[in-house]
């Protein structure tokens, strides 16, 4: 792990100090240039699951109770914002880029209302668990996704609350980008806590 932290952070420096008049970074864009020359790929909207929900077996009950279109289902799944693959050792981690508006200085609480960080809770479900660990080798013991938290959810003291609560002891597998100007500190959350998951 040591050969490539101080590597990825001048690899930063040096595009960062060249891109200054970005206002702000996508996600995408960070790992796309620092795998550059690396082992690691970073793919934007993977398809891997497009097809997921697809085959789901269900009983002859259950089939005589819902609507049964005419044209069958071809494309029923879930699509992660992103995928993050150690080509070497063919592990990849999937990523979710969730941005929330939230109760901070000068808004209503209500301000924080919204709900893209209830839908990442899917991930969560042991059905997508055991396919995300199984089609990424990730062990059994880690998560295979990682969620990044962009906006003013990062600073909402109800739902930094709340996040926080949901992952318990997994901390490894979420992040608030805060500001997203700012790309180190996501970095160094990778370096820390989402690369060794990809050894």
């Amino acid at each position: 792990m040591g050969s490539i932290d101080n590597r990825f952070r001048r690899k930063w420096q040096d595009y960062s100090g060249s891109q200054a008049t970005v206002a702000e970074h996508s996600f995408i864009e960070v790992f796309t240039e620092l795998f550059k020359d690396t082992e690691y790929e970073v793919v934007s909207q993977p398809t891997d699951f497009k097809k997921l929900y697809v085959d789901v077996e269900l009983t002859e009950e259950e089939l005589e109770a819902i609507y049964t279109p005419q044209e069958p289902i071809t494309t029923h799944g879930i699509q992660p914002d992103g995928a993050i693959r150690n080509i070497r050792t063919g592990k990849t981690i999937y990523v979710e880029i969730k941005r929330q508006d939230g109760w901070v200085e000068g808004k209503p609480r209500s301000a924080g209302r919204g709900n893209a960080h209830e839908r990442l809770c899917k991930y969560f479900t042991p059905g997508l668990l055991s396919k995300l660990r199984t089609s990424g080798n990730i062990a059994e013991s880690d998560l295979p996704f990682w969620i990044v938290f962009q906006g003013d959810i990062t600073r909402d003291p109800c739902r930094v609350r709340e996040i926080t609560y949901w992952f318990k002891d997994f901390k490894a597998n979420y992040f608030f980008w805060r500001p997203p100007q700012n790309a180190e500190d996501l970095i160094d959350h990778f370096e820390t806590h989402i690369a060794p998951l990809l050894e």
